[in-house]
């Protein structure tokens, strides 16, 4: 834990949480990327990569806790994780951080993937018994495993006969994305060998999810980004099912060189409708920008129709993509608090002078109507963005929860860099600027353009990731 979080905010919706401080001549500094976000009462803790490396994984995985609401908040980074925490670990750089609570056993649980020209865990796991303050050593989940892309959930149901498993997820891309699942019974300390799919799923990409039975749901892209599957767990993940297509996939890539994927984020309300979204252009003429679309379950064994979040017309020309969906765990059905935080280009057809924004919807009717957008970043410059060999970068994922009935966007934005190369911090909303707006906005009716293109080829962004 290095003090109280450095002003100044992107603007006057969101604060900094966090500045990358290492100093490392290998990677890009002042450079900070992809969280997750995740709240229990009120207590939240963010985990992101913190100085980007060009062609994958950053110095370490920092985190920022608040323990009142969002209302202020403590940051640091990871022990024992790369050789450049402090104190130090055995790996050259982590990626893909992604956080959760343990209620049975009072733990936060960190997970990241370690990278090494040597042999390496699918996951290590940092844990903290002081509510996200200070962490433990990472614990090895699956020991010497190729690995992208993974994620971390516990049941916290009490009612549950698997009440106080905690589920971790990821993929071999050396084996065309063949999915593996890890379950941990003792608050993080052990895992189990790694289990896959009945019929052996390939994807990428997978955020699990818990509902009140016990039974977990894993919404998932398949390997090559055609489209969005599930698979789940009845036993306490002894057993994992055959994935079944929640939908085809339907995207646009953005202009400018942007990395992104039609990657899924989900969510889960309090009576285990399970939420997932992505980008998708089905109901845009000709393909021409990408909205977020929506669809549900309550099994995850079948699936609605994608609904489009109507940010807009569909004819804006506006392009939107990396959705983070949050809902608040006290509600459910109809009166589901849902909440998204994502990016846009004001313009889809930007070519080389694309300006990158951040913005926040809600829906407090489970997604029936949708808030007016609450603006999040300023414009940036791609340029401000950290570089990789996949196109700048401010996530392949972003997130949002809900404490104390608030929502927060937790999200990457960079500023015009002042004396130093780049300024791209993790930033998330302050209490109370994100409301249930008085515009109301229905995507009932609305239906898929005909003859719109649906499977646009190979994504540029190929697995792995990373």
């Amino acid at each position: 834990m290095t003090g109280p979080t450095p002003p100044p905010p992107q603007n006057n919706n969101i604060v900094r949480l966090s500045t990358d401080t290492y100093t490392n001549g290998t990677s890009q500094h002042m450079t900070q990327v992809e969280p997750d976000v995740a709240a229990a009462g009120m207590t939240l803790v963010a985990v992101f990569q913190s100085g980007r490396f060009f062609d994958g994984g950053a110095s370490n995985v920092g985190f920022a806790t608040s323990q009142n609401g969002g209302l202020t908040w403590v940051h640091g980074f990871l022990p024992g994780t790369t050789v450049f925490a402090s104190p130090s670990g055995p790996y050259d750089r982590v990626s893909d951080p992604s956080v959760a609570f343990d209620a049975k056993h009072n733990v936060w649980l960190a997970a990241t993937l370690p990278l090494s020209t040597s042999a390496t865990p699918a996951v290590i796991v940092n844990r903290s018994t002081d509510g996200g303050l200070t962490w433990g050593l990472p614990v090895a989940v699956a020991p010497n495993q190729v690995n992208d892309k993974d994620w971390i959930i516990c049941d916290d149901s009490s009612g549950s006969t698997f009440y106080g498993h905690c589920y971790v997820q990821w993929d071999d891309p050396n084996a065309n994305g063949l999915i593996h699942m890890s379950t941990s019974t003792d608050g993080g300390m052990t895992w189990s060998a790694p289990a896959n799919t009945a019929v052996n799923n390939t994807g990428i990409g997978g955020q699990p999810l818990v509902q009140p039975n016990g039974t977990v749901i894993v919404p998932i892209s398949d390997f090559t980004f055609s489209n969005i599957l599930a698979f789940r767990s009845t036993d306490g993940g002894a057993t994992w099912s055959a994935a079944v297509t929640v939908s085809n996939i339907v995207y646009r890539f953005e202009d400018g060189n942007l990395r992104s994927a039609p990657l899924p984020s989900a969510a889960i309300d309090a009576a285990g409708e399970v939420y997932v979204a992505w980008q998708d252009c089905r109901f845009r003429a000709a393909c021409a920008a990408n909205d977020i679309v929506v669809s549900t379950s309550s099994a995850g064994t079948s699936w609605s129709s994608p609904a489009r979040v109507p940010i807009d017309a569909t004819t804006s020309g506006i392009d939107h993509f990396i959705p983070g969906i949050g809902i608040d765990p006290a509600t459910m059905g109809a009166s589901a608090h849902v909440g998204l935080t994502y990016y846009f280009y004001p313009a889809a057809a930007c070519g080389g002078s694309c300006q990158l924004e951040a913005a926040f919807v809600s829906s407090s009717d489970g997604g029936s109507t949708w808030s007016a957008p609450t603006p999040l970043a300023n414009p940036m410059s791609l340029h401000w963005l950290a570089q990789t060999n996949q196109g700048f970068m401010v996530g392949d994922y972003i997130a949002t929860a809900y404490s104390g009935g608030h929502p927060y966007g937790v999200l990457a934005a960079a500023t015009t860099p002042n004396g130093v190369i780049y300024d791209e911090a993790i930033y998330a909303s302050k209490p109370g600027v994100i409301t249930f707006g008085a515009v109301r906005r229905s995507s009932a009716g609305e239906r898929p353009i005909p003859g719109v293109r649906t499977n646009p080829g190979p994504h540029p962004l190929r697995p792995p990731i990373l």
